[in-house]
């Protein structure tokens, strides 16, 4: 089985526990590093291949969208968020799903699949 890397980029404490249990249930995602703040997770994108990138956008600094905006990712971006209003933005910067802020453990598996799925396809 393909194992996936992953990073997370959540400012919001509770949330990010919350998606690393998530991703630590998964068998074929590996959690690689948590971000509590886009530009540190920037670095990290910069210098590292990161399979899924899990994003939250309202963050200081520099916002998901921004982070988006500003650099080329190489990953399938599945973006965290509270705000239902930045979707639209989102799939324009060609994400891979949005999940809205109390998102559940199946919600989240059908973002991974999805994800997975893309690169499943991408390699024929």
């Amino acid at each position: 089985m393909d194992r996936y890397t992953c990073i997370i980029i959540q400012d919001e404490p509770l949330a990010l526990e919350k998606t690393k249990d998530f991703v630590d249930k998964v068998p074929f995602l590996n959690l690689c590093a948590t971000f509590d703040n886009a530009l540190t997770g920037l670095s990290y994108l910069n210098n590292n291949k990161v399979d899924i990138l899990f994003l939250d956008i309202n963050m200081d600094e520099l916002s998901g969208i921004q982070l988006l905006e500003s650099t080329k990712i190489n990953s399938q971006v599945i973006i965290t968020t509270a705000y239902q209003e930045y979707a639209l933005k989102g799939y324009e910067l060609r994400i891979t799903d949005y999940l809205l802020k109390p998102f559940s453990f199946n919600r989240f598996l059908q973002a991974v699949n999805k994800a997975q799925g893309k690169y499943r396809t991408s390699k024929f």
